[in-house]
């Protein structure tokens, strides 16, 4: 079978099988090209069908060589595994080579958070005098008292607010959607964006559901998060690499560290695996840790 039959075959099937978004079947498809340029510099005509667990070890040498770290080889691995289980169902290969391949060794790096107190500075240091302020304003209350992805943020609409119940419905990876809650301060924020600021704006067509808009009607990129967040940072002289992201992960950590249950926290976040969640607990491990070594007189 020609490798771009393959793929092209492959990247129906996730999307008609898997129902994965776009980006997905993109990352995915990437994952396979890649394995498709290590075929293409071997000496033997390897196809999709031919290649065996050994060549499959060769090519994650060959990624390890092209200075890929840990977590990309992983990713990686994924889309190969998630490929050859396609051609499995099709028939095209009757044993899956990739069944034996072992990930390769990922230490697990706990995210930077940020304290309630500097979340609230951040908050502070926006300009409520200017119109985006209240724009502003709004999404990193949004991002804290929701913990929503970025792409998620960017990407929320206005029927999908049930304010009045204090939910906001989330799609995230894969389409999936969630109810999650929102606090107070959000719905707050939120209300006067949209009641007092966003009505006032030109909409362009198509983007009439969006809750949070440009000067020029149309969605916010997350780049545009990206620099806000960093901006902020600077001008209250944090001396910390922040992202939107650091706000997600402030979220699940707050709630861990005040008990909340690692079950409803995986909803909230929606994470597909448990275990993504259990990060927040060894943060709230090595605070105990801390706390012991800083007040045991053992320690």
């Amino acid at each position: 079978m020609e490798w771009h039959s393959a793929i092209k075959g492959f990247q129906a099937y996730l999307k008609l099988e898997k129902s994965l978004a776009d980006n997905s079947i993109e990352s995915y498809s990437r994952d396979i090209e890649k394995l498709f340029q290590f075929a293409d510099t071997q000496s033997t005509q390897l196809k999709p069908e031919t290649i065996s667990l050994s060549d499959l070890r060769q090519f994650i040498a060959w990624v390890n060589e092209l200075g890929m770290i840990p977590s990309s080889q992983a990713r990686i691995l994924s889309g190969i595994k998630a490929f050859y289980k396609y051609l499995l169902m099709e028939d095209i290969i009757k044993t899956d080579p990739s069944e034996l391949l072992e990930s390769p060794r990922i230490q697990r790096k706990l995210p930077d958070t940020l304290s309630y107190q500097d979340i609230n500075r951040l908050i502070a240091a926006i300009d409520l005098s200017k119109p985006e302020g209240a724009r502003n304003k709004a999404i990193l209350e949004t991002l804290y008292g929701s913990g929503l992805r970025v792409s998620e943020l960017t990407e929320l609409k206005l029927s999908n607010l049930y304010l009045d119940i204090e939910f906001i419905k989330v799609t995230g990876k894969g389409s999936k959607e969630r109810l999650v809650p929102i606090g107070a301060e959000a719905i707050k924020a939120l209300k006067i964006w949209i009641e007092q600021v966003r009505v006032h704006t030109a909409i362009k067509k198509g983007e009439e559901d969006i809750v949070f808009l440009n000067r020029r009607g149309t969605r916010l990129s997350r780049v545009y998060i990206f620099l806000l967040i960093k901006e902020l940072a600077a001008r209250i002289g944090l001396n910390k690499a922040i992202s939107p992201h650091t706000f997600r992960h402030s979220f699940a950590t707050h709630l861990v560290e005040g008990g909340a249950d690692l079950r409803a926290v995986q909803e909230m976040l929606g994470h597909e695996s448990i275990t993504t969640t259990e990060i927040y607990t060894h943060l709230d491990r090595e605070y105990l840790k801390s706390t012991i070594s800083q007040f045991h007189p053992r320690s």
